[in-house]
């Protein structure tokens, strides 16, 4: 799926659309779930923590029990996983001015250029827009 050897971040969306949660949607999921058979990806501690928070909400009528949730972030952890750090939190307030970003979208993105990431995989963001180095690509906008 990656035309380049450079490491590509996925955001919270990768991981949720991966377990087929959305009713209508397989080809979504199905399209995350390869996303996630991928060798070149990272994310980062922030993108595991809305995973859990978003998967086990109480008010989800789909919601994953905890220890499911638990096994998932374990198995996720195979990926390049950037610590949340004192760099990253200045650079995502750098990216949030400069570019006018929700604060967490611009942790997102510090996370991913701290990994070394040329690409975040996203639908929360703007799809085809460079970030100071860091292109977002929606890989759903077709689907």
């Amino acid at each position: 799926m990656n035309s380049t050897n450079a490491m590509r971040f996925i955001d919270t969306n990768v991981l949720l659309c991966s377990l087929d949660l959305a009713p209508g949607q397989p080809a979504k999921s199905a399209l995350a779930q390869e996303i996630l058979l991928c060798t070149d990806l990272a994310l980062s501690v922030q993108v595991l923590q809305e995973f859990y928070v978003q998967a086990t909400h109480v008010r989800r009528p789909d919601a994953l029990p905890h220890s499911l949730a638990c096994r998932l972030i374990s198995k996720w952890l195979r990926f390049r996983v950037q610590e949340n750090s004192v760099e990253v939190l200045q650079a995502a307030l750098v990216i949030k001015e400069r570019f006018q970003t929700s604060f967490w979208d611009a942790a997102i993105l510090a996370a991913a250029k701290a990994a070394g990431c040329g690409q975040v995989l996203s639908e929360d963001l703007n799809h085809g827009q460079d970030y100071d180095g860091v292109v977002v690509i929606n890989p759903f906008r077709d689907i």
